[in-house]
């Protein structure tokens, strides 16, 4: 079955590998706790996707081969994770590893989303009532400024020139806007663009700084957990890679993976870009590397890195507030005082 239309959440991927560890760790064979979890399944596309599994795994194939024809569901990091723990015979520890892992990630995700809606929401809602007010309200006043004989302050003209080319031109606007958040969008397909957008990301003040904290987290914590997991560093640095969303931190991983078939140093490529590496993670990797504990110190480091996004998403709210306040009493003190000026001026002409 093609995976072109099938839906996975992440708490449903979470909840998959913590069922299948627990049936597997009771002794429940593979293949009927596959069964189980099929009987499970919310939806026609899901129930197949397990039959399939059901089915390869029939046949004698291992789940992490059956799963590669999901690997855009799954992903490669879930893959051989479940492929290690089968070799090894591990495989309820892996799965419930797995488990915990998505859960940390999807809090970690939710979190810097979370961050990042209240400003966007504030920025929208503004526009929308300075919108709403220059396009609906304005113009139901301008009759009266427009009979009256002394000169209109420039406030009150300069909103009389933006609400007349809104009226005239709205739909215009409104269409321009909406073709370029699409054209912006579908560019983010085309890899240069995407890797401009993300690289420029990482240097927006205060959202850059919890991006790279959120991406050193996951890089962390990925890595180290397949290195735990005994996958080979040259296979776990390229799987680490796909997993970031970033296209200049998967690109940097990808070649840390292929300086490590040369027998180079992570630390050394980590060196080598301080603009997007902390220098604790470049720290904290050269002594992993010296003393051969590596994945135990990229777990540690993922625990401080998930603490910093904590405290930056908490701290958001607070640093941004003052830019935000400031930005919305510019555009509604503008429309309020075009509108009130030209008003104070009339009741200063008015004769007992």
């Amino acid at each position: 079955m093609s995976s072109l239309f099938l839906r996975f959440s992440i708490q449903e991927q979470v909840m998959f590998a913590k069922r299948l560890s627990i049936l597997v760790k009771a002794g429940v064979p593979i293949l009927e706790a596959l069964n189980i979890l099929a009987r499970s399944a919310r939806t026609r596309s899901q129930r197949a996707m397990f039959q399939a599994l059901v089915r390869d795994v029939e046949n004698g194939q291992f789940l992490s081969k059956s799963m590669l024809e999901y690997e855009k569901i799954f992903g490669n990091f879930a893959i051989n994770i479940i492929r290690v723990g089968e070799v090894s015979g591990t495989l309820h520890e892996n799965l419930n590893y797995l488990a915990e892992e998505l859960k940390k990630k999807q809090v970690l995700r939710r979190k810097v989303v979370g961050a990042m809606v209240y400003p966007i929401f504030i920025v929208f809602a503004t526009l929308g009532i300075a919108g709403m007010l220059t396009i609906y309200v304005f113009p139901k006043i301008l009759p009266i400024f427009n009979s009256l004989s002394f000169e209109l302050p420039f406030t009150t003209r300069a909103l009389i020139a933006v609400s007349n080319f809104l009226i005239q031109n709205g739909w215009w606007v409104l269409g321009g806007l909406v073709g370029v958040t699409v054209g912006f969008v579908l560019s983010l397909s085309f890899a240069p663009v995407r890797l401009l957008v993300d690289r420029l990301f990482l240097k927006v003040p205060i959202f850059g700084s919890i991006s790279t904290s959120y991406h050193m987290a996951n890089l962390s914590r990925t890595l180290g957990l397949l290195l735990k997991s005994e996958v080979m560093i040259v296979e776990a640095a390229a799987i680490t890679a796909s997993t970031l969303n970033n296209l200049v931190y998967r690109r940097e991983l990808m070649q840390i993976s292929e300086n490590l078939k040369k027998g180079e140093k992570i630390s050394k490529r980590l060196l080598a870009r301080e603009h997007l590496f902390p220098p604790m993670l470049t720290q904290m990797v050269t002594v992993g590397e010296t003393t051969g504990n590596l994945s135990e110190t990229l777990l540690y480091l993922s625990d401080i890195y998930e603490h910093e996004v904590d405290e930056a998403t908490k701290n958001l709210t607070s640093l941004i507030e003052p830019v935000l306040m400031i930005f919305m009493g510019v555009i509604v003190g503008f429309i309020a005082i075009s509108i009130i000026t030209p008003i104070y001026g009339i009741t200063q002409n008015l004769q007992p």
